[in-house]
């Protein structure tokens, strides 16, 4: 089934709005969006070819890329992109990419929910970690979106490997004729999942957001305004978990400087040129 038109403003899932953003970043195709071009694009512009990938790299993202030719493909290959990590933001800009500011999945949910006329029109499925996230996310839905079609699934560990599991899952978010399907695992499952089986999804916005909705909806601790400002969230969620953050960062941060390093050299790490 297709995803009913709303009405509204639509723009197009990955304009190269200038010159520059017609050139690929990293192997991926930037978009020009802000916060709310991005969140209003998804709202009202329908998914006329299957499932759309709404992604938005961090270093970690890049990291992985850089040794995972699967991964690789799938940022290529996604829609609309988005610089959520700072880094990743900084180094855009240094290229010549014309990116107007950072977007983070977080910052793309909150104003999405300010649009609850346009949320309203839609079917949800939310892919999650845990129940906690879900009776929060149903209340949330039962105060700001009385009436809505919304479905869950919590997945088990390691689902993105299991392929029968991953076609059933699939399939029910098929069957639920899904406009928006918020993919709330982490990266690189999330992703994985929406690349792997695109085929099997209904036209829809698949969003690989994260932790976006434990943020928004109060059960993350959400970084000072100072934090924010000084572009500093990755040091706070060190505070917050530092042995599984610290794991997290550091192979990372090795990972995205190797990239750089690539980068300017004009090829990847198998000796490949990169295209640009």
């Amino acid at each position: 089934m297709a995803m009913k038109n709303v009405e509204g403003p639509t723009w197009r899932a990955a304009p190269p709005d200038s010159e520059s953003n017609a050139r690929r970043f990293l192997g991926m195709q930037l978009s020009s969006f802000d916060v709310d071009a991005c969140a209003r694009h998804i709202l009202t512009a329908p998914s006329r070819d299957g499932a759309t990938l709404f992604v938005t790299p961090n270093i970690q993202h890049i990291a992985i890329a850089r040794k995972d030719p699967e991964f690789a493909s799938l940022l290529a290959a996604a829609e609309l992109v988005v610089c959520d990590g700072f880094p990743v933001y900084r180094y855009a800009r240094w290229r010549g990419h014309d990116v107007p500011a950072r977007v983070t999945g977080r910052e793309v949910i909150e104003r999405m929910m300010a649009y609850p006329d346009l949320l309203a029109r839609h079917r949800l499925f939310f892919v999650i970690d845990g129940a906690q996230t879900q009776a929060a996310i149903e209340c949330w839905i039962a105060d700001a979106l009385p009436g809505v079609a919304a479905e869950f699934v919590i997945p088990p560990f390691g689902f993105e490997e299991d392929a029968s599991y991953c076609a059933g899952l699939a399939a029910q978010i098929a069957r639920f004729e899904t406009s928006l399907l918020f993919l709330c695992v982490g990266a690189p499952r999330s992703e994985l999942f929406a690349h792997r089986h695109r085929a099997l999804l209904p036209p829809c916005h698949a969003l690989c957001v994260g932790q976006a909705f434990q943020i928004a909806l109060g059960l993350t601790t959400r970084p000072p305004g100072l934090i924010v400002s000084l572009n500093l969230e990755w040091a706070w969620r060190i505070v917050l978990a530092p042995k599984r953050m610290l794991r997290r960062y550091g192979p990372s941060a090795v990972g995205f400087l190797a990239a750089i390093l690539d980068d300017l050299r004009g090829r990847d790490r198998f000796g490949r040129v990169i295209q640009s």
